[in-house]
């Protein structure tokens, strides 16, 4: 794990406002010391603290929460998303060659156009561009521009040039968006092109936009088919030297010795065993309902099995890509072999994570609980892409969509569920997600706020192995945010918990009212090990 945030020596005293805390759900007050939590109570005893500390912050009523982590980043690619070409709200083809057209005039001097975000399935005919339009909107410059997935790219001839032999690769079709090995290879292409200032300054983007939104620690998912190894070391070397979120690193790749060289927390992450249901890569154990195939395996049972083996040896956390049925049932069955050879309390132990997991059966949940996996999950794929009329539904018939990422089973099955937003496919935006999980397109996938929240917050740390963080009680990391937001209230579907629930009497703390079309909370500033990484301008 990487930080910037040494921890202060500073004593701070925050009252007037509402800590969100476990420890005391009525509290007012907090005492930040040494970069941890020293105190949280009520505004009566928060008088004892205030002659001996460094400095008193008046919150003005605030909320204050733990700072949330995104179990699931792509920090490069969000950060030239937030600073290159965005095309995640064009409502058309046309209006995205428009796009592309006034980016390209705008960029005179780089090396590679870099876009991402276009969704065909959300537009009229519902075509991607093909590689002649690109290259009339670019003028023969090479340009790259991932789908929303990012697991499938459309690109300029000028980019194929820089690739020798691509056109003999998996996932090549002349005029079709690139897949598989072809697109890696000139994904690879063309974020080599890419100077290491323009990377730096695409990170440091990044990781401030996240800061701006309450985040305090993101994982971010690298590997050799996603960025690469220069990427992912100065991401965490950026993450260590200057103040910011903290990040921690996955690398996937089946070399556990290389995971660990590069500073990895776990050969995991991205490491697929399938791609994706946009891209029709997602491995399905029955075949799409709009094509005549059941998606590509990348993985089998027996390499997750040698895989999961190897990484509890040695100590480090496995994880895998999987979203569709067929593929999570491969990394189930390989874990499963996998324990019976080192133990299952190992394999336990190690908190395997799989990154994803959106088509589940009531086989794999009870798996899953069996052999302590973590779900890293993204709650706002069902936002985007759910519903009986969005993407999911188009891939797989209305039915078989209905079953996607079925968060409350599995939170009654003891999964551990890490929420994230996989960005830039999904936006940095944790109230966004917690939303979305508790007011998921399908009602019995439902859960609380109150275990959404604590899934975005507690949920991250605990899927790197840490129980005692992610939340504002004695001894935890100060890691949190302050908040601007309306009444605090308990919400949850069943409607008795929530009666019972928004009585005093319950002891449950409240949090923002989420209900659909409510303002969600504004930033103010977050904290991460004590030190304040951001602060909303005019604050």
């Amino acid at each position: 794990m990487s930080t910037g945030t040494a921890p202060t020596s500073r004593t701070v005293l925050l009252r007037g406002g509402e800590v969100h805390s476990p420890a005391d759900p009525f509290a007012t007050a907090m005492v930040v010391e040494h970069g941890h939590i020293a105190w949280v109570g009520s505004e009566g005893a928060a008088d004892a603290f205030a002659e001996g500390v460094d400095e008193v912050v008046d919150l003005e009523g605030a909320l204050v929460t733990p700072a949330f982590t995104d179990a699931h980043v792509h920090a490069t690619s969000t950060g030239f998303a937030l600073t290159g070409l965005d095309l995640s709200g064009a409502p058309s083809l046309e209006a995205a060659l428009g796009r592309i057209r006034e980016f390209a005039a705008a960029r005179p001097a780089d090396r590679v156009l870099l876009g991402h975000g276009w969704d065909a399935a959300r537009w009229p005919g519902g075509r991607p561009p093909a590689r002649a339009e690109l290259d009339e909107a670019t003028g023969g410059r090479p340009l790259y521009l991932s789908r929303v997935d990012v697991h499938s790219a459309v690109v300029t001839t000028a980019l194929l040039d820089l690739v020798p032999g691509v056109t003999a690769l998996t996932g090549f079709e002349a005029d079709r968006p690139l897949t598989g090995d072809a697109h890696h290879a000139v994904r690879a292409a063309a974020f080599g092109a890419v100077t290491p200032a323009q990377r730096a300054e695409a990170q440091r983007a990044a990781l401030a936009h996240a800061a701006s939104v309450g985040i305090g620690t993101v994982h971010e998912c690298g590997g050799p088919n996603i960025s690469s190894e220069d990427d992912f070391t100065a991401l965490l070397r950026i993450a260590a030297e200057e103040p910011g979120p903290r990040v921690v690193g996955y690398w996937a790749e089946q070399d556990v010795d290389k995971a660990r060289a590069l500073g990895a927390l776990g050969a995991a992450g991205d490491l697929f065993a399938d791609g994706s249901l946009g891209s029709h890569t997602a491995c399905l154990h029955d075949s799409y309902a709009d094509a005549g195939h059941a998606g590509t395996p990348y993985l089998d049972a027996a390499a997750v099995a040698a895989h999961v083996a190897a990484c509890t040896e040695a100590g480090l956390q496995a994880g895998f890509h999987a979203i569709g049925d067929a593929a999570v049932t491969a990394v189930v069955e390989g874990v499963r072999v996998a324990a019976e050879k080192v133990g299952l309390a190992r394999v336990r132990a190690a908190r395997h994570r799989v990154e994803h997991a959106e088509m589940m059966t009531p086989e794999t949940i009870a798996a899953f609980a069996e052999l302590g996996l973590t779900a890293s999950v993204q709650p706002a794929f069902d936002a985007h892409w759910g519903g009986e009329d969005g993407m999911y539904a188009q891939r797989l018939g209305v039915e078989r969509a209905r079953t996607l990422n079925p968060f409350a089973a599995m939170l009654r099955a003891g999964v551990p569920l890490a929420f994230g937003s996989d960005s830039p496919v999904t936006p940095l935006d944790p109230w966004g997600t917690v939303r979305a999980a508790a007011f998921h397109r399908t009602p019995e996938h439902r859960v609380s706020v109150r275990a959404a929240f604590t899934a975005h917050t507690r949920g991250g740390w605990r899927a790197i192995g840490r129980d005692d963080a992610g939340v504002l009680v004695p001894g935890a990391p100060a890691d949190y945010a302050l908040w601007r937001t309306g009444e605090l209230i308990v919400q949850a579907p069943d409607d008795r918990v929530a009666r019972w629930s928004t009585d005093p009497r319950s002891g449950t703390p409240g949090l923002p009212d989420l209900t659909p079309g409510s303002d969600l909370p504004v930033c103010l500033r977050t904290v991460v090990g004590g030190e304040t990484v951001f602060v909303r301008p005019g604050e």
